[in-house]
């Protein structure tokens, strides 16, 4: 089981907007079916945001999200993970109002505070479906996500401790990975850790492949080779070179509309499904097995689907 590799799907995100690709998932039942989906297709964690139904903006309403979170649990044995991320508009506490009242068995954690941005994308449109897109993209230009280490410290306390979720704590830099370190010796964080690395965001780590190895040995090095496991995240049209030289490595891979648009080189995907085909194909040419929901959970140590409120 330990040389399986754990396929995560991001489903829509916050970054992308409906301009961008008609594929992207923006309604409750867009994600639920997308999700349920790649579910089919091989991943074994879904990674969740939601969206306004209406003009497809990111919310963090529980609301939307439980018009989609229950469907995809009873459609599928996937691992649910709940984004803590949300968005770079949204206040800590909007961003953990639905995970703390549906105490999944896994969220997402940003490791730091950082410029995080797609502002340069806007010069590629002309034309903009809702008017919210020009100005939420051309804005990131003078946007931080914010996460300090109280932030941190909040989510690993009132989720981790309180509510049993473990998390992908999602590291765009080296830095990161000190930080990550820093509450592993605070006592806050147990193995095993999943690490998830992420290139080609502007703000992080860009997408060498020297990036990638100094991320690995960097975390050889703090948490010992059997102390965590990582995944590869590799942003727009890195995501295959990337996750495939991660696999090689003996990594774990995350695809996913969140991101990338693309399936290869000017062809927009028309599913999450379709990224997760790929990569499992590419995977079974590499004699590389894919793991089970059921294998997942006991990699990554969770509570399980039965602990959840959801």
């Amino acid at each position: 089981m330990s040389d399986k590799v754990i396929i995560s799907c991001a489903v829509t995100g916050s970054v992308h907007t409906p301009t961008m690709s008609p594929h992207l998932p923006l309604t409750p039942e867009q994600i639920a079916a997308q999700a349920i989906e790649a579910a089919e297709a091989g991943a074994a964690i879904l990674h969740l945001h939601a969206r306004d139904p209406a003009d497809g903006r990111p919310t963090p309403d529980p609301a939307v999200f439980d018009q989609f979170v229950p469907r995809i649990r009873a459609a599928t044995d996937a691992v649910i993970n709940i984004t803590t991320g949300g968005s770079t508009r949204m206040t800590l506490e909007e961003r953990l109002a639905y995970p703390l009242q549906a105490a999944p068995e896994m969220c997402s954690l940003n490791m730091g505070s950082m410029n995080f941005s797609i502002h340069p994308a806007a010069r590629k449109y002309q034309q903009w479906l809702h008017d919210w897109e020009r100005p939420y993209i051309e804005g990131m230009e003078d946007m931080i996500f914010r996460n300090t280490f109280r932030d941190i410290r909040h989510i690993l306390q009132v989720l981790g401790r309180e509510r049993g979720t473990r998390f992908e704590f999602e590291c765009y830099d080296v830095g990161h990975l000190y930080t990550l370190r820093h509450f592993v010796d605070e006592g806050l964080i147990e193995g095993p850790i999943f690490l998830q690395c992420i290139f080609g965001i502007l703000g992080g780590l860009g997408t060498d492949p020297e990036n990638l190895v100094s991320m690995r040995t960097t975390a050889d090095r703090l948490f010992g080779r059997d102390g965590y496991r990582f995944s590869v995240l590799g942003a727009g049209r890195h995501q295959m070179p990337l996750l495939t030289m991660g696999a090689v490595m003996g990594g774990h891979v995350r695809v996913g509309l969140e991101d990338s648009l693309y399936l290869g080189r000017g062809q927009l995907a028309r599913s999450c499904a379709e990224q997760v085909r790929k990569i499992r194909r590419i995977l079974d040419e590499l004699s590389l097995e894919i793991a089970t929901p059921a294998e997942a959970r006991a990699m990554l140590a969770l509570k399980g689907a039965g602990a959840v409120n959801f």
